[in-house]
């Protein structure tokens, strides 16, 4: 069986475990299938907790090598370095193989990959600025300093609707800070991960710091999570999962990144641009087909401009293009499986029973070429009571509502279990710095939507998360504080019963 390096035919990945392809120790696959056209597009390694106990093993060992323990910071960074430019001269088959694999539009999927890359570079200018500091103390005879230090092997569960986006998320500050990794990917989309985890390997680091296991949650995925060799828990997914996961770390005493769900307001008021706010909300709500935890689901729009927006954003919603995500005319691709699609037109006939009325979409469609698609959909006459506006359903799907006052819109806005993100609509400056800090939201826009950079930390409030990922702050999620104090003075011990402590 050749190893496979691309998804343009049918191919079988096995895991990628201390730097080698290794077969799943059960000897089971599954098949991934194509949301666009419902065909099997690949099979991949079923893993289970030998498979996980062979990974967490060759993370253990890798940590504990010199060859990584003892490379100097800078070089971690220059192979970081060299990781972001395999990723950028590889980025055409990445984007395709991710397109194929969870129906993202391949356009959007090349701007991805036009940028992913930063992470890595960022992060490789940031491995040798990690460092501890010299305290001062009351005794002049005593020097302090603290360092930090490397955790251990780090467990990354990814989700499948960025996969490479999320799993680079915490790859990259997590081998910034000299850990060692276990990806555990979707079983929807494996490959992107798999092949990330090949590009590691070329690009120097040893065999074992980064390594994929392939599989289901309940087989792959929680065997990780609960494996005692872990020193933390990396997960990006649903807030039920993360409360699961979170109980687990806690009790063990290791430490949990978590970004969770989402149900994030965008806020449109009556002094907004608002044909550029219309266009934000298409672009925060349908874009990626709505699969994105930021996605802007809930919109407030003022009674003043209610209307205008609502027909604006409707006759945008009715002529998006639906598709093969691989068509560059393509505007709205499939959703990531069928599964998935059935959920969404369970909410939206949910929201009909709760007395929404829907005023474009609100049905599934093959899009033209058998695949899991869901139309682009606006629900109308919802208020924050409906579980069509507090739940969170990862799909095309946007409720709009009207709103006379700042204060009324702000606490309708924060009337949610999540703290996400949220976006603002206005061109008054007063009103966009009063209302950002008034919103519980960790990311807050104001007259755009999904803006990122990987030097921006992003934290999620309430139910959406705990810890942050991106920027400086990220290191402290992967590194531990050590206080090291050393008595400079020559003379002996004095009086032992007077030592602090």
């Amino acid at each position: 069986m050749s190893e496979p390096t691309t998804l343009t035919t049918l191919t079988t990945w096995k895991h990628f475990i201390g730097g080698r392809w290794v077969e799943p120790a059960a000897g089971e696959y599954f098949d991934s299938t194509d949301p666009a056209t419902g065909r099997t597009l690949y099979r991949a390694a079923r893993g289970t907790a030998a498979d996980i106990d062979k990974a967490v093993a060759a993370a253990r060992a890798a940590f504990e090598d010199p060859g990584w323990r003892d490379l100097s910071q800078t070089r971690r960074g220059h192979l970081l370095r060299r990781l972001g430019e395999l990723v950028a001269e590889n980025a055409d088959e990445l984007a395709l193989m991710e397109s194929r694999d969870n129906g993202k539009l391949l356009r959007e999927m090349r701007g991805q990959l036009a940028s992913l890359p930063e992470y890595f570079h960022y992060y490789a200018g940031l491995a040798d600025k990690i460092h501890g500091e010299t305290v001062p103390t009351s005794d002049r005879a005593v020097l302090n300093y603290t360092a930090r230090e490397p955790l251990g092997v780090v467990g990354a569960i990814t989700p499948w609707n960025s996969p490479l986006t999320l799993t680079t998320s915490k790859l990259a500050p997590a081998l910034c800070a000299g850990n060692t990794v276990v990806v555990k990917p979707s079983e929807y989309t494996s490959a992107s991960g798999l092949r990330l985890a090949e590009l590691a390997l070329e690009a120097g680091f040893p065999p074992g710091v980064v390594n994929v296991v392939t599989g289901y949650g309940a087989e792959a995925g929680g065997p990780l999570v609960d494996h005692e060799d872990l020193a933390k828990i990396s997960f990006t997914g649903s807030t039920a999962t993360g409360s699961k996961i979170a109980a687990s770390a806690a009790g063990r005493f290791i430490g949990s990144t978590l970004e969770l769900g989402g149900k994030s307001p965008q806020i449109v008021f009556e002094d907004a641009d608002v044909p550029n706010a219309a266009m934000g909300v298409i672009a925060g709500v349908f874009a990626a087909a709505g699969q994105t935890c930021i996605a802007g689901s809930r919109v407030f729009a003022h009674r003043s401009v209610y209307e205008e927006l609502l027909e604006r954003v409707c006759e945008r919603a009715k002529s998006i293009r639906i598709g093969d995500p691989l068509d560059e005319a393509t505007e709205l691709g499939p959703l990531a499986f069928e599964a998935q699609r059935d959920k969404v037109a369970a909410y939206v006939d949910l929201g009909r029973e709760e007395g929404a009325r829907v005023l474009t979409g609100g049905a599934p469609t093959d899009g033209g070429t058998g695949g899991c698609f869901y139309e682009p959909t606006v629900l109308v006459d919802v208020d924050n009571s409906m579980r069509v506006v507090r739940e969170e359903i990862f799909g095309p799907v946007v409720a709009i509502m009207p709103f006379d006052t700042e204060d009324e819109v702000v606490g309708l806005a924060n009337d949610t279990e999540y703290g996400l993100a949220a976006g603002i609509w206005t061109t008054n400056l007063s009103r966009a710095h009063r209302v950002a800090g008034r919103l519980d939201a960790g990311t807050v826009w104001v007259n755009t939507y999904r803006a990122m950079s990987p030097m921006s930390p992003r934290q999620g409030f309430k139910a959406s998360g705990v810890g942050v990922e991106h920027g400086t702050e990220t290191i402290k999620e992967y590194t531990r504080l050590k206080s090291v104090w050393i008595n400079t003075s020559e003379e002996p011990v004095a009086d032992p019963f007077t030592m602090r402590g």
